[in-house]
């Protein structure tokens, strides 16, 4: 089965886990991917959510897979901002290998955030947000 973004938006949470739990990590993405913020998932505000955030808050993430980083682009200017060191490593969700966007050392403001994202399709990753390992949201990554 095909997955894009706006059918990871009428998932359930459920379903969302079980994705993410059967998707491998894939290869450290490199270059602008578009995000989306799964907020309430499987409800029917869900894609009106990801549509603010994305449009106010957050727009996605800059990848360079050779120095292991990545910048936000945030706020309805698209700002480069919020650094984050990625590396593969084991999820917090089931233990298995993913990859890993960690806050903790980068960044002032989101030093307690950490980011885990699989490959779904080529050029799609599902991701998870957690804050002192308490899940917050998923998200999604188009290259």
């Amino acid at each position: 089965m095909a997955y894009d973004v706006p059918q990871l938006l009428k998932m359930s949470q459920a379903q969302l886990d079980e994705l993410f739990s059967k998707s491998p990590a894939g290869e450290i993405p490199d270059g602008e991917g578009d995000g989306t913020a799964i907020v309430a998932a499987g409800s029917a505000f869900t894609p009106d959510i990801a549509a603010f955030i994305n449009h106010f808050a957050w727009q996605g993430k800059i990848f360079d897979a050779k120095k292991g980083l990545l910048k936000n682009r945030i706020s309805a200017f698209g700002v480069h901002a919020i650094i984050a060191k990625v590396y593969k490593g084991p999820s917090w969700f089931d233990g298995k290998e993913c990859i890993v966007l960690d806050y903790s050392e980068t960044s002032f403001v989101a030093h307690w955030i950490r980011d885990e994202i699989r490959q779904i399709e080529p050029k799609l990753y599902l991701g998870l947000v957690y804050q002192d390992r308490k899940r917050l949201i998923d998200f999604a990554l188009k290259f």
